[in-house]
C-alpha cells in the first residue's frame, strides 16, 4: 500500500476565505482539503492534511512526513519567504516535494517572488486558486507512478 500524501499548511491558511479573498478566494481551508481528498481518491490514494500557525510545528511534520509520506505538498504561506529552518527540514526528505500556493507569488510583492521551500521543492504550482492544490496533488501522484496520475 502507498503511503498518503502529506499537505501541510502555513500560517494564516486557517483564515482562508475571510483573510483577503480578492487574492486568495472565498474557499474555506475545509475546502481545500475535500478537493485535496477527493483528488487523492480518485488516483488511489490518501491524504494526510495539516495546518499550523507554528514553525517548528511544520517542521515536526516534515520530519515525520520522511517515514509516513509518499510525497508531501506543502503551502509554506509566509514561512516560505523566511525559515532556513523549514528549508533544512524539506531537504532532509527524499520524497517529492511541491510546493503549492493559491496566488502567483511572481505577480505579487517583490518579496514574495523567491522562497526557500522552491530551493528544495521538486516543483511548483501557482496561481490557480484552491486549483492549484488538487494540481499539486496530482503533480505529487505523478512523481510517485500513482496509476491514473498525469503529472
Amino acid at each position: 500500500m502507498v503511503k498518503p500524501i502529506h499537505v501541510l499548511n502555513g500560517p494564516n491558511l486557517n483564515l482562508l476565505g475571510t483573510r483577503e479573498p480578492e487574492i486568495y478566494g472565498y474557499e474555506t481551508l475545509a475546502d481545500v482539503q475535500a478537493r485535496c481528498e477527493a483528488r487523492a481518491q480518485a488516483l488511489g490514494l490518501s491524504v494526510v492534511f495539516r495546518q499550523s500557525n507554528h514553525e517548528g510545528q511544520l517542521i515536526d511534520w516534515v520530519q515525520a512526513a520522511r517515514t509516513e509520506a509518499s510525497a508531501l505538498v506543502i503551502n509554506p504561506a509566509g514561512y516560505g519567504h523566511t525559515s532556513v529552518a523549514l528549508l533544512d527540514a524539506l531537504k532532509t526528505l527524499a520524497i517529492p516535494i511541491v510546493e503549492c500556493h493559491l496566488s502567483n507569488p511572481a505577480a505579487r510583492e517583490s518579496f514574495r517572488r523567491e522562497t526557500y521551500v522552491s530551493l528544495a521543492a521538486t516543483g511548483v504550482v501557482s496561481g490557480f486558486g484552491a486549483a492549484s492544490y488538487e494540481l499539486a496533488v496530482e503533480a505529487a501522484a505523478g512523481l510517485i507512478g500513482a496509476s491514473g496520475a498525469s503529472a
